[in-house]
């Protein structure tokens, strides 16, 4: 599965709002088009937005466009990635727009695979394994980080069973993940974001392997929730790995120094378009959450499992 393709001069998207109830595509030929995409969650996942980005560069110069305005303009719609930023900073610095935002694609379907490799050492036979929101195919180019290590170890024929949380508010899991694992015949069960603890007081959950939005000094940020699973899982000694590549990395700073996107009330006050909530509902929605380093065990990378940067 492509989540990305570079088509005639024009960069083709699986519209993830519309999955799993139909399989479509949107075409960018502006760098507007794919800032787009990106805030209303075309494309989404940070290595996805990453390379996106790259290609939203490309299309920039492409079309004659200042590349320092679009270079801002792109940084602008989602401010917690960081793999936009360094895919951003990557294309504007290099000789040719094109040819880098295309080794940047190509370069992160061998890291998910990689990362894949490593990660699938850490998952046993018969293991149950839970996943918060989508850190699959559809969050990257073609495989994925967190499902690319499910993939893996299924590959290499081991009994595993997956558990997806359905993610609120968009429902990552319960939309993206599930299709992804049923699509591949990996088995698989939904659960509500409020039943992880009870299965993992119940022994049914053998570890947790979790993507991110950003790895820093003293954690990781990731979608909202992920906190509550990792001390979920802290407290009933269940390891929490975390599948990210380098480019993920924010080596120079503190996690918690991070800018947290905050998303529109309409994903907490409506559900399949209904309203949940009565009128005039003051709502918080907080896009992502911060995991601190003592909640988890290791960091799956392209090169090995690593520890948490400190």
């Amino acid at each position: 599965m492509k989540t990305i393709e570079w088509v005639d001069n024009s960069l083709k998207l699986i519209d993830q709002r519309k999955i799993p109830n139909e399989l479509s595509y949107v075409y960018c030929t502006k760098y507007q088009d794919v800032i787009e995409a990106i805030d209303n969650m075309t494309v989404r996942g940070a290595p996805a937005i990453g390379v996106a980005a790259a290609f939203a560069m490309a299309l920039a110069d492409i079309n004659g466009e200042n590349l320092e305005k679009a270079a801002e303009d792109i940084k602008s719609s989602r401010p917690t990635a960081i793999n936009l930023f360094w895919a951003v900073d990557r294309v504007y610095n290099s000789d040719n727009t094109l040819d880098e935002a295309l080794k940047i694609y190509s370069e992160d379907v061998e890291t998910n695979l990689a990362i894949g490799q490593y990660g699938s050492s850490i998952i046993d036979e018969g293991d149950t394994i839970l996943t918060h929101c989508n850190a699959g195919a559809l969050a990257c180019t073609e495989y994925g980080t967190a499902l690319g290590v499910i993939r893996s170890a299924f590959s290499e024929g081991k009994d595993i069973n997956v558990i997806c949380d359905e993610t609120r508010p968009r429902g990552q899991g319960a939309r993206l993940s599930v299709w992804e694992l049923q699509e591949e015949g990996i088995p698989v069960k939904l659960i509500p974001d409020v039943a992880s603890g009870y299965l993992m007081s119940l022994g049914k959950i053998d570890k947790v392997i979790i993507g991110a939005d950003r790895v820093a000094k003293g954690g990781i940020v990731n979608k909202i929730g992920s906190l509550l699973v990792g001390l979920a899982a802290n407290n009933f000694n269940i390891p929490f790995y975390v599948a990210a590549p380098f480019s993920t990395f924010d080596k120079d700073n503190s996690i918690f120094d991070t800018e947290i996107e905050e998303r529109s009330q309409y994903e907490v006050t409506h559900y399949g378009g209904c309203r949940i909530c009565p009128e005039n509902t003051e709502v918080i929605n907080p896009a992502f959450d911060i995991v601190p380093n003592n909640l988890i065990t290791g960091i799956i990378t392209e090169e090995g499992i690593i520890d948490p940067i400190k």
